[in-house]
Order: C-alpha cells, then structure tokens, then sequence
C-alpha cells in the first residue's frame, strides 16, 4: 500500500500562482509514472498532467504553457506548479501514480481544494 499525501491547495486570486506538493510513502517514484487529475465543482475528473520516469511531460490543453508538472525522486515528491491561475481551475486536485502512462491511476492521494477567485 502506498500514501499519497498532497499540500498547497488555498485560495488565490485570478492570475496568482501556487505550487502543489505531493509525497509519497515510500520510494516507488523511480519505478512509476506521476500526475495530477483535478475535479471541478459539479463535474468529472479530468487529467491535468503527468510525467514519466524519464522526465517527459504531458498536459490538458486546458493547463498547457501555464502548469509545469516536476518530480524530485530523492524527496518522493511530485510538484505541480500553477501559474495564471483562472476561476475555471478551481477544483480538487489529486495526485497518482501508475505503472507506466498507459496504464490507469494505482494509487491516489486524498485531494487538495484550490479555489480562483475572480
């Protein structure tokens, strides 16, 4: 059984920035692909982005150009930094890990609130 705790969620204004975190409880992240779904109020939840034990990276259209998704496999850690931020990202945001990109979420964390007020 892995944990997967993430932190940094809050409330930022439109255009602000945040940096979510993301830590594992035990050493699996140079054996898995890492990422982040979010979950909109009233709606599904959706891929936001991942990136490979190789380092390559891959985003929804949605966030692309102002999310960067980054792992620090000595800290056990995926970060997700969120830049011009729009109420339309307002969400729950959850980490994962899987076995490869192919492959669905294994495990999941327990969400953090980000909410963008206008």
């Amino acid at each position: 059984q892995v944990q997967l705790v993430e932190s940094g969620g809050g409330l930022v204004q439109a255009g602000g920035s945040l940096r979510l975190s993301c830590a594992a409880s035990r050493n699996i992240f140079s054996l898995n692909t890492l990422g982040w779904y979010r979950q909109p109020p009233g709606k599904q939840r959706e891929f936001v982005a991942h990136i490979t034990t190789g380092g390559s990276t891959n985003y929804a259209d949605s966030v692309q150009g102002r999310f960067t998704i980054s792992r620090d496999n000595a800290k056990n850690t995926v970060y997700l930094q969120m830049n011009s931020l729009k109420p339309e990202d307002t969400a729950v945001y959850y980490c994962y890990t899987a076995r490869s990109p192919y492959h669905p979420p294994s495990y999941w964390g327990q969400g953090t609130q980000v909410t963008v007020s206008s």
